[in-house]
């Protein structure tokens, strides 16, 4: 299964959100794979603490050989490092992804990462893409490559009216280049129980029939401590309240 974690709205959470799951995959003994589209590379930092020592193995080299004429779906693992971690592969960022963009957008290079990663398939049980804060040529590459949505909600009310554009926006890319996408759901971060706007904002989308995912991501300072170690929560402290939501929220996905 190919997931993309999607938000055009930063801050959301979706590197926290995409490496926390790709870490229980793995954990669980599926084989799996992270791609890293956001120049940031927070999920790069999170996964590897620091950057692969390779200068080619990483998305920038990858897109960049695209380019050329002779490229061929299956060089994506030339591309693609180990973690720490058992069963956890990872394409990491790079500063460079930026440059290449509008090269990459003229000529139209929008279907090289769903067939790369359709040649790849059977080796990854699971696929996680973290995309920019952006709906630009990377994030639409991961929208066609994916078979499933996953929208990171931080509860305020910009947020909520950035949602519905956001659903056009995959509905959009679903009706003109991959029907084979989903929103596999929305899920509810930094979610604080005893605040009544938190509760208000989400009732309503579930009011309105969003696909609202439980549970709730707890806000919790630990997270900021997985960041800073470069340990995902299930390797970090497996019993906390917030990685046993993580789980939950990973096998319901299943």
């Amino acid at each position: 299964m190919r997931y993309v974690v999607f938000n055009q709205k930063g801050g959301v959470g979706k590197s926290t959100i995409t490496c926390n799951l790709a870490a229980i995959s793995a954990a669980q003994g599926l084989n799996t794979l992270v791609v890293d589209l956001d120049p940031q590379g927070n999920s790069t930092q999170y996964l590897l603490g620091e950057p692969p020592e390779d200068a080619k193995q990483h998305a920038a080299a990858f897109f960049e050989q695209t380019l050329r004429f002779n490229a061929r779906p299956q060089d994506i693992v030339d591309h693609i490092v180990e973690t720490p971690w058992e069963n956890l592969h990872l394409m990491p960022s790079h500063p460079s992804l930026d440059e290449l963009h509008a090269k990459l957008e003229s000529r139209y290079k929008i279907y090289k990462l769903r067939d790369a990663l359709l040649e790849i398939g059977p080796t990854y049980d699971r696929i996680y893409i973290d995309t920019p804060p952006a709906l630009n040529f990377y994030t639409r590459s991961a929208l066609i490559a994916a078979e499933g949505c996953l929208i990171p909600f931080d509860c305020d009310d910009f947020s909520r009216r950035a949602l519905y554009t956001l659903l056009d926006n995959v509905q959009e890319i679903r009706a003109d280049h991959n029907e084979a996408l989903a929103v596999s759901g929305i899920i509810v971060n930094q979610f604080q129980p005893r605040a009544t706007l938190p509760q208000k904002l989400v009732q309503e989308l579930i009011d309105e029939g969003l696909p609202v995912l439980q549970p709730y991501l707890s806000s919790s300072v630990k997270i900021k401590e997985s960041h800073q170690l470069a340990r995902p929560m299930v390797h970090l402290e497996p019993r906390h309240k917030l990685t046993q939501e993580f789980v939950a929220l990973h096998d319901i996905l299943r």
